[in-house]
This record gives C-alpha cells, sequence and structure tokens, in this order.
C-alpha cells in the first residue's frame, strides 16, 4: 500500500470515533441555525491549522451559512471535497453516539457525520502534499437534506480537477469496495387541491372534496410508476394533508410525491400526469427540489483503477438511488466520486449507525481517491 495512505488511514481511523461524537453531540436538524453554528464550530475545530475557514452564504434562506474550509498549495490540482452538517432528525428525537459492539450509533452518523470526518481527516493528510495542489477545498453544507431551490456553489468550483463526495460507503457482495459514480436525479412533486367545504352531516353535497381529488391524484401519480422502464422511473407519493374537523368536506389539501428517474426530464413528464381537476376540485401540480442525475462512469473508469492500484484492492464503481450534492457538481466537474463515506445503515432512523471496524479500509478508500486524483 502507498505509504502515505497507510500512516493517514490509520490516523483518521484512530481519531474518528471521538470526532463522530463530537459531531453527532450536536442536534442539527436541516434549518436549525444554532444547531448548523455549533457542527460548523465543531468540524472547523477538526480542520488542519494551515487551512483557511470561512461561512460562506447557504442555498436556503433562513439557513445558517455553509462551512469551507480551504488548503492552499503550490501546486496545479484542485480538489473539492464535500459533506453537509444537517440531518433530518429533529432535536426531540436525536441521540448522541453510543457504541453497541462494532456499531457506532448516533443521529446522523452515516449521513453524514461519520464522512464528514473521513474528509477533515482526508484534507489533514494533504497538508503533506501542498506541492501537488493549488487548491484542496472542504464544503460543509447545512441544507442537503431539504433544500427547494437552486444550490448556489457549482460556480465557484467550476472547472475544478475532481469532485469527491463523502455520503456512506458501501462493498459488494463480493466485499470489494466501492464508491458511487452514477445516481439518478431526483425530485418531489407537491400537489395543492382547492375544493369547497360544506357540512359532512347536513349537507354533504354542497362540498367539493379536497381530500378525495388528492387520492385521485395520487392514484395518477403511481401509475406512472415504471423502475424497470427506459429512464427506470419511479413514483411513491409519500404524504397527503387535507381536512381539519371530522366532520367538515375538507376544502384544501396537499399531496407530496418522491419521484426519480435517470434524467430530470423524465421527472418534469410526470407532472403532467396530474389533472387539473378531480371531482370539482381543481388541482395544482408543480416539481420541487429538482436534483440532476449523476454518471461519472466514463470519466472515472482510469481514476478508480489507479486508485485500486495505491491500496493493493479493487475500488470498484457503483449506482445508487438517494440523492446527493455530487450529482450538482457532476454536470461541471467530470471527475466527480460519491460514497467515500464510512460504512454503516440506518440512514434517517432511530438505529442510524457506522461500523467502527469500517473506518480504516474506508479511511484507505477515500485516501486512495484523493492520491489517484493528485497523481494524474
Amino acid at each position: 500500500m502507498n505509504d502515505w495512505i497507510e500512516k493517514h488511514a490509520g490516523a483518521i481511523a484512530a481519531r474518528a470515533p471521538r470526532e463522530l461524537e463530537a459531531l453527532v453531540a450536536v442536534s442539527s436538524p436541516s434549518g436549525d441555525v444554532h444547531g448548523a453554528d455549533e457542527a460548523a464550530a465543531v468540524a472547523a475545530a477538526l480542520a488542519p491549522d494551515e487551512a483557511e475557514v470561512e461561512r460562506v452564504p447557504c442555498s436556503s434562506a433562513d439557513h445558517a451559512p455553509d462551512l469551507l474550509v480551504r488548503l492552499p498549495g503550490t501546486g496545479a490540482k484542485r480538489l473539492l471535497l464535500l459533506g453537509h452538517l444537517d440531518t433530518v432528525i429533529a432535536h426531540a428525537d436525536h441521540r448522541p453516539l453510543r457504541r453497541e459492539d462494532d456499531q457506532l450509533v448516533g443521529s446522523g452518523t452515516v449521513d453524514m457525520k461519520g464522512g464528514d470526518v473521513l474528509a477533515l481527516g482526508a484534507l489533514r493528510a494533504l497538508v503533506e502534499r501542498r506541492a501537488d495542489f493549488a487548491e484542496a477545498a472542504l464544503l460543509l453544507v447545512c441544507d442537503e437534506e431539504w433544500r427547494v431551490g437552486p444550490f448556489q456553489h457549482v460556480e465557484r468550483f467550476a472547472g475544478f480537477d475532481a469532485c469527491l463526495c463523502f455520503e456512506g460507503g458501501q462493498r459488494a457482495k463480493d466485499g470489494d469496495e466501492q464508491v458511487i459514480v452514477k445516481r439518478k436525479a431526483a425530485g418531489t412533486v407537491m400537489v395543492n387541491a382547492t375544493g369547497r367545504s360544506a357540512h359532512s352531516g347536513s349537507a354533504p353535497h354542497r362540498g367539493i372534496n379536497a381530500l378525495l381529488a388528492l387520492a385521485g391524484a395520487a392514484q395518477a401519480l403511481a401509475a406512472r410508476h415504471d423502475p424497470d422502464g427506459p429512464e427506470h422511473l419511479t413514483v411513491v407519493p409519500t404524504v397527503i394533508r387535507s381536512g381539519d374537523a371530522f366532520n367538515v368536506v375538507p376544502d384544501r389539501g396537499e399531496l407530496v410525491a418522491d419521484v426519480r428517474a435517470d434524467s430530470l426530464d423524465a421527472l418534469r413528464a410526470v407532472v403532467a400526469a396530474v389533472p387539473d381537476e378531480i371531482g370539482g376540485a381543481r388541482l395544482d401540480a408543480r416539481l420541487m427540489r429538482e436534483w440532476p442525475g449523476m454518471d461519472s462512469r466514463a470519466a472515472t473508469g482510469a481514476l478508480l483503477e489507479r486508485a485500486s492500484a495505491a491500496i493493493g484492492r479493487p475500488i470498484v464503481p457503483a449506482a445508487r438511488g438517494g440523492a446527493s450534492d455530487a450529482s450538482h457538481f457532476a454536470t461541471t466537474v467530470p471527475l466527480t466520486v460519491d460514497g467515500l463515506g464510512p460504512l454503516g445503515g440506518g440512514a434517517h432512523a432511530p438505529h442510524e449507525f457506522v461500523l467502527a471496524s469500517g473506518l480504516r479500509p474506508r479511511a484507505e478508500v477515500a485516501l486512495a481517491i484523493v492520491d489517484a486524483v493528485l497523481a494524474d
């Protein structure tokens, strides 16, 4: 194994459990300014002393500024490491880190504070290689879990030589280390219904039931579900809200559906499946949270070969359906690789965890990818 990788992977793995404990101790649900500021302070404290720390505007209004840590060098390459500090776990449900055998269990461990810890470790390791790059930047955003508007950081890093995202890692069934080089586009269909209220007992015929209209819209959307089709389209209604009282015909409501496909165009076409009216209720459908797809398979083939050679075991490409900020950068940075975080599971659930035994192997993978970028 490459000496630089072996040395620093061990150091990263040794520090990772304590650093993860400190970062997970901060409850930072998306949109909570205080929690994001506290998490950013912890991350900044773990950054190398040689780095320049900035807080830059977040893509989402009313969120805390994102964290940008820049390590200047004297070489030519420009490298972006990417993660997020926010979680989906509310303060009331937050769980600090605890160890259960090989599992480090806690809120946001694998999605994605464990990845943030590995990214910070990689940035520290890069201090020794400042002659190999002009800039190594770590961007940790505060709104990845629920961003509805455009992602504003793409232009700032356009033209960088590589973008490496530290979402949770994975292995193939045969044990080979995997990284993510393909993701589906993702979005959220929002349907608002407007009907007319009436007494549900004495005069239901005078009402126009928004709830029934939304149920029909949900069926229309679900009929477009085609995971085995050419676009691998999935359409899953997930939330419906309507009505305020048990004895009133509901006059309004909303429906949410999660949609994913190989392209954004396929998602935009789903909106047309919702009719303008059902049962007299008006329906307004729109696509929100548009996340582009990502396909860097061709661009990263040689990179993965060099990285595999650097650690003496295969690192193979894989695809994943979940959305990631890496997809935004892949449109302008062809060498985009995701899934460089630790092994674990239970993302967004109370039992979310990272495997302690996987910290060193995944640190090796991350450093091997970094080394391969710089060695090109």
